[in-house]
């Protein structure tokens, strides 16, 4: 039966080495305790949790400076150049806190709600970011009554529906 691949013999009577045209097979690698324990931190849902929040809030931060920067002040044809740069000083701390509490709150209830959802289900989907979501949506919006919570937890699950649906994490 014919093949389209080269006898190793073939191989060897070409000049060519037969281990050498053989493609190299890696050796199965064991995870070390130290990985291990890693991987087993990272799976619990306190730490991931706080890992969102921790880089939501670096998010906010970046947002923040962004959207400070944009903002002029009303009187700007008034004020001295150096009054400028004061308030736009000013204007970004303020937004970057702002951004970066919101950013650190949402990342935090987000991902707590999606690691225990997912570890109540025993199922990896796009469910548990739905609602993951919704939570998030709902809790971020409470203050604003009954009507707001629903409303904040519909639209961040159809966020997070959408934004898994664009990533295909979950195929």
């Amino acid at each position: 039966m014919p093949t389209s691949e080269p006898s190793a013999a073939a191989a060897a009577g070409a000049g060519g080495d037969a281990a050498s045209q053989r493609a190299a097979v890696e050796p199965v690698h064991l995870p070390t305790p130290e990985e291990f324990k890693g991987q087993e931190m990272m799976n619990n849902c306190a730490v991931r949790s706080v890992l969102s929040g921790v880089m939501g809030g670096g998010l906010g931060v970046l947002m923040g400076l962004f959207f400070g920067a944009l903002e002029n002040p009303i009187m700007a044809e008034e004020m001295t150049a150096r009054q400028q740069i004061v308030y736009q000083a000013k204007q970004m701390g303020r937004k970057s806190m702002s951004h970066a509490k919101t950013f650190a709150v949402m990342g935090l209830i987000f991902s707590a709600a999606e690691c225990v959802v997912e570890k109540a289900r025993a199922k990896h989907d796009i469910t548990n970011s739905a609602v993951a979501g919704c939570v998030t949506g709902g809790a971020l919006a409470a203050k604003g009554g009954p009507q707001a919570t629903c409303i904040g937890c519909v639209g961040f699950g159809a966020f997070s529906v959408a934004i898994e649906k664009f990533m295909d994490r979950h195929t």
